[in-house]
């Protein structure tokens, strides 16, 4: 079974059938990708049969994505079913609504931050679960789901495509974690400052990096120290508001553009958000309204991209560049 391109037809019977399937890209050659995500093996025969064929679902590494090849059934295959353990990773579903990632093969990888963070919620402290999930990850007792060994790479990519120099000039790093873009930042030759809310993960930072230029700081995004007002040359903002809920977004975006320097620049890196999609976070996600709302306190959009993440196909990321005139 071969055909040029999948019909619009095609496409939306799947998503109907598979309505944890929270992204289905059409392709050459009858290949479906989309986001699977604890994909088991297994042949699924849709009741009327999607593509005249069965579809095979490929297991993926953990945290990988899997792919839905379509083909015709053969003999010694298994018998085919509906009922794969499929888990999305965060993405909209055929409903319309978001779910949340459920990482790789060996356990929910957001299940810490979310009962952390609906905890937090409950006590109307929209921060304070990040020191409890740095804390319990230090402890060996909970796994902080964004850690990474390696800075951004949609921070690299943007750093190598624009040939940026920091010497002599200021950066921030919001919600820098363990370090990782902090450390990328510092060696493109900024002066640079690094904050979190957590006391944990900026004493972990300093630890793993003992020898390190990077100012690390203990601080609140939703109340910032005062003289950051427009005293950085360059501000990254790399899924931290995206982790925030609703109820402080504004507030947390107009205090990260009012951090950029005259004649500076913003980069935000955060996942995407279909306006009006209703998600249960954390993340919650970036609407392009959203993404659009940091152009205050005289800064102004240069490019707004929605991009494809290096490591993961399926998931769209906005990076969008601000700059603040002279």
């Amino acid at each position: 079974m071969r055909r040029d391109r999948l019909s619009e037809a095609d496409t939306q019977q799947v998503r109907e059938h598979f309505d944890k399937v929270s992204f289905v890209e059409e392709t050459t050659s009858a290949i479906i990708q989309a986001v699977v995500h604890n994909a088991v093996p297994a042949v699924i025969q849709p009741s009327d049969g999607v593509l005249n064929g069965a579809i095979l679902l490929v297991a993926a590494a953990p945290g990988r994505p899997a792919r839905l090849r379509c083909r015709p059934a053969a003999p010694g295959d298994p018998t085919p079913r509906r009922d794969a353990a499929v888990r999305p990773r965060s993405g909209p579903s055929a409903h319309g609504r978001r779910v949340r990632d459920t990482g790789g093969m060996d356990g929910d990888r957001e299940a810490d931050a979310n009962r952390l963070a609906a905890e937090s919620a409950a006590r109307n402290d929209p921060t304070g679960w990040f020191e409890k999930l740095y804390a319990e990850a230090a402890a060996g007792e909970a796994v902080v789901p964004w850690n990474r060994d390696a800075p951004n790479p949609l921070l690299v990519g943007w750093a190598e495509q624009s040939g940026v120099a920091g010497a002599g000039r200021r950066a921030l790093v919001v919600g820098c974690g363990l370090g990782q873009d902090a450390e990328y930042t510092a060696r493109l030759g900024f002066r640079t400052t690094a904050f979190d809310i957590s006391p944990t993960a900026v004493r972990r930072a300093r630890e793993s990096f003992p020898g390190s230029t990077v100012d690390y700081v203990v601080a609140d995004l939703l109340d910032p120290p005062g003289e950051w007002a427009g005293a950085f040359d360059l501000v990254v903002e790399s899924v931290t508001v995206q982790s925030l809920p609703l109820s402080v977004r504004a507030r947390a975006i107009g205090n990260v553009a009012g951090m950029v320097a005259e004649g500076g620049e913003l980069l935000v890196i955060a996942d995407v958000r279909e306006e009006g999609e209703q998600v249960d976070g954390p993340p919650w996600p970036l609407t392009r309204t959203e993404v659009d709302s940091f152009a205050v306190r005289g800064l102004h959009a240069a490019q707004v991209e929605r991009v494809a993440h290096p490591d993961a196909f399926e998931q769209r990321h906005w990076r969008a560049r601000f700059l603040r005139a002279t």
